[in-house]
């Protein structure tokens, strides 16, 4: 990092995960080895092959979920619950939990000086925003007559109802409620997002820009299309399986991914800054890094896209790997993105004289889509905050595909720093360095 340039701190975090909604939960979770990972209670129970998932159970999408609010947030989010979805909730909530955490509230800031990078998954309609419009639309026969759905159908529709679905929603909401007008920036990047967002505002911040940035992500997989996308695409945890064992990263005897929900949010602010206002500091974002690799007839190289983006992070944080504590895998518990995952981490610390330590928190909670990547980066703050690793949950077997140093028990050190990794199945992969704030 070049000297004239200003460093970046995180000052506030907040999440809403299938652990909790706030990160000390988040982290008691992590140390107990407590899965949340349970029956579906959301989607009908017979609809899916997999009968269990990974809820946000206490996220009722109330304006109680949200966190302390002041008056007029209270009254301005309570109205505008009806135009989110519940990824868009989630987002939100997460966010203004982090503002929360960070002692920013409106008027205590200048607003032109504070701005938002978010990521998010493509948003999907539920079903039911259009069975009544539908249903307007049958003839005596029972049969759909599309001639009919302006007149007839389209009518029986909320007038609001893209509103809900739009991914840079959460962004806006955010600055609305609270008077952010700095730069604001929305990433519909699915699990790459997080990191991509941390380091577009890292960079705002760091080239004076803005002096302090919310930076969330926030996703789901539990949507009946977007279940319906992954059976036909990804490779799934189903049949017969006590749902807290289900993810297993990098274990042999891993048999897919687990889908859930969820966000995380964080705010970063210029050092200085956040040191004269007594701010509390949780961390220091160092560096970040992207990479997207296709290979022939279109298939993702993750592979190789996740070696670029954490040797680029690794570039940008002007930190060898033999300095890296851990790597915050993104830990898919796939046969194939883990062996991919293990491959790029071998390569781009070989040169180390051991092994770097790896935890996987999907482990804990499956893929929260791009939610993952944010809820992944409060947990590794933890780790450096309590000066402890938390275990990969449900790895007893080492595969000879997946050659990591998988963390097993909690009395491992994290080191200074760690590098946190997410990858799409389409082959963006992006990475973000956090170290440990010595001041």
């Amino acid at each position: 990092m070049g000297s004239t340039q200003r460093r970046v701190v995180i000052t506030g975090m907040g999440v809403v995960c299938p652990l909790g909604s706030d990160p000390v939960a988040l982290w008691d979770a992590l140390i107990a080895c407590r899965s949340g990972v349970g029956p579906l209670t959301s989607i009908p129970k017979d609809a899916f092959p997999m009968a269990f998932g990974a809820e946000a159970r206490q996220f009722q999408g109330t304006v109680e979920d949200f966190g302390p609010l002041e008056r007029e947030q209270t009254k301005a989010i309570r109205k505008g619950l009806k135009v989110m979805c519940r990824e868009c909730q989630m987002g939100v909530a997460a966010a203004q939990r982090a503002l929360a955490s960070a002692r920013l509230s409106p008027g205590s800031f200048d607003p032109d000086r504070v701005g938002i990078a978010f990521g998010s998954d493509y948003m999907i309609s539920l079903p039911d925003e259009f069975t009544e419009g539908i249903v307007e639309c049958l003839d005596h026969r029972g049969q759909f007559e599309f001639s009919r759905w302006a007149t007839d159908g389209m009518p029986k529709m909320s007038p609001l109802w893209l509103l809900k679905y739009l991914p840079n929603m959460p962004a806006s909401h955010l600055a609305i409620y609270n008077d952010l007008r700095g730069p604001n920036n929305s990433l519909t990047l699915r699990e790459a997002g997080a990191n991509v967002a941390l380091t577009e505002a890292f960079h705002i911040i760091a080239r004076g820009r803005a002096d302090a940035m919310v930076v969330g992500s926030t996703g789901t997989r539990l949507h009946p299309l977007k279940i319906v996308h992954a059976m036909q695409q990804e490779e799934l945890a189903m049949g017969a399986i006590d749902p807290a064992e289900a993810s297993r990263p990098f274990d042999r005897d891993r048999r897919g991914m687990v889908l859930g929900e969820g966000a995380g949010a964080v705010v970063l602010e210029e050092l200085g800054r956040a040191e004269s206002r007594g701010a509390t500091v949780y961390a220091e974002v160092l560096g970040g890094g992207s990479s997207s690799v296709v290979g022939a007839h279109f298939a993702a190289r993750r592979d190789l896209a996740m070696t670029n983006a954490m040797i680029a992070a690794l570039r940008s944080a002007a930190l060898p790997p033999d300095q890296v504590g851990f790597v915050n895998a993104h830990g898919l518990s796939t046969h194939t993105n883990d062996a991919e995952e293990a491959w790029a981490i071998g390569r781009v610390f070989a040169d180390r004289r051991r092994p770097i330590p790896v935890v996987a928190a999907k482990s804990y909670f499956g893929n929260l889509g791009a939610g993952s990547g944010m809820v992944e980066l409060v947990a590794g703050v933890f780790a450096l905050g309590h000066d402890r690793l938390f275990p990969v949950l449900n790895y007893r077997t080492p595969d000879p595909q997946c050659p990591v140093a998988a963390v097993t028990n909690g009395a491992m050190l994290p080191g200074r720093s760690f590098i946190n990794l997410s990858v799409t199945p389409q082959g963006q992969a992006s990475a973000a360095v956090v170290g440990r704030f010595d001041g």
